[in-house]
């Protein structure tokens, strides 16, 4: 039955064709714990989409392939499994490689990862439990958090309670839809795009910012040389020079 119903989606018709009848075949060999390392991927391979593991471990639930309490604890577990494997790379790469790399990068200042560090540091537990509910950024989310060494159990009751949140919500809509699970996937889909689109706008408003005021400089600077070093050819002389007095008299 999951094989069969599945098999609309994938776009090789069967369990090998493509990342739904993978998802499939896993469910099916491993139950939830094949579930719980599917989400575990998505956290380290962002274009793994939740919202097509979540509704298929939950209408693999509905169809007896595994049990609705496994699904949601499984894949519970692969969030914060993936989410600590990410937190400690960010522990690893650490502070100090990561403000050698925002120095070298054209665009960005220091002054700016030092605000972002102090509203980390204020918001750091509301960004991780919310950010487990934001495409993509679910998963980004830890890495900021390791580089900052957020105290690891608070990491692990925001990540907790964030990831059971978001999975419940997904588990359940597959569990009850029934064959028509994939709903959930076309509107998360639309959601996971919207948000992608907004960070796209987000980042080039930033970087017209930052050439304005960089081009603004460039000129600001120019001008101060130019006083410095005398007066621009195209200056209105000052009165009382003998340039100026030359003027008046032709």
């Amino acid at each position: 039955m999951i094989e069969t119903t599945y098999a609309a989606a994938a776009s090789g018709g069967g369990p090998d064709g493509g990342v739904a009848g993978w998802l499939t075949d896993l469910m099916e060999k491993l139950g939830a714990p094949g579930a719980g390392l599917a989400v575990a991927l998505e956290n380290l391979f962002p274009p793994l989409p939740s919202e097509l593991i979540l509704p298929l471990a939950g209408f693999t639930a509905a169809q007896g392939g595994m049990s609705l309490t496994g699904a949601l604890l499984w894949t519970t577990f692969g969030s914060v499994a993936g989410a600590l494997v990410l937190y400690w790379i960010g522990a690893a790469v650490g502070r100090d490689r990561v403000r050698q790399l925002v120095d070298r990068m054209p665009l960005l200042k220091l002054d700016d990862l030092d605000r972002t560090e102090a509203w980390f540091a204020r918001h750091g537990t509301k960004a991780v439990f919310f950010g487990r509910m934001v495409p993509v950024f679910r998963s980004l989310i830890s890495v900021p958090a390791g580089v900052e060494r957020m105290r690891m159990t608070q990491f692990l009751l925001y990540t907790t309670l964030g990831s059971a949140l978001w999975n419940t919500v997904f588990v359940l809509a597959g569990y009850l839809l029934g064959d028509n699970w994939q709903t959930v996937e076309t509107y998360m889909g639309m959601y996971s795009r919207a948000v992608l689109a907004a960070f796209a706008l987000a980042v080039a408003v930033f970087v017209a910012v930052r050439v304005r005021k960089a081009r603004r400089g460039r000129r600001e600077g120019k001008g101060r040389r130019e006083r410095e070093d005398g007066q621009p050819a195209d200056e209105e002389p000052e009165p009382g020079t003998r340039e100026y007095e030359r003027g008046r008299s032709s």
